[in-house]
């Protein structure tokens, strides 16, 4: 059973920046692909960022691409998201997974089995 806490959330103003962080308890974090997922209220969760085991491959949405950096540090069990040039719309409680393996699938909640709590963020116009 693997624990994902996220942290550094908070209210920005439009345009401004936040990074997120993800803490694993999993112990083959690794070689675990990563994805962030955000959720708005009343709306299914949404794909945002992914990366591989070994983070020589990312993925992102169309709406955060440009703006947006997963990254990762294997040595301290850590996935980030770094938001820079934030929108109202990217209001939403983020939440980092672990994706399944055999998945093949990066982009759709169905591919991962673990889940944080989440991280309010707030972008205020």
């Amino acid at each position: 059973q693997v624990q994902l806490v996220e942290s550094g959330g908070g209210l920005v103003q439009t345009g401004g920046s936040l990074r997120l962080s993800c803490a694993s308890s999993g112990r083959t974090f690794s070689t675990d692909d990563m994805g962030w997922f955000r959720q708005a209220p009343g709306k299914e969760r949404e794909f945002v960022a992914a990366i591989t085991w070994r983070g020589g491959s990312t993925y992102y949405a169309d709406s955060v691409k440009g703006r947006f950096t997963i990254s990762r540090d294997n040595a301290k069990k850590m996935v980030y998201l770094q938001m820079n040039s934030l929108k109202p719309e990217d209001t939403a409680v983020y939440h980092c997974a672990r994706n399944l393996v055999g998945s093949g699938s990066y982009y759709f909640e169905a591919g991962y089995d673990s889940w944080g709590q989440g991280t309010q963020v707030t972008v205020s116009s």
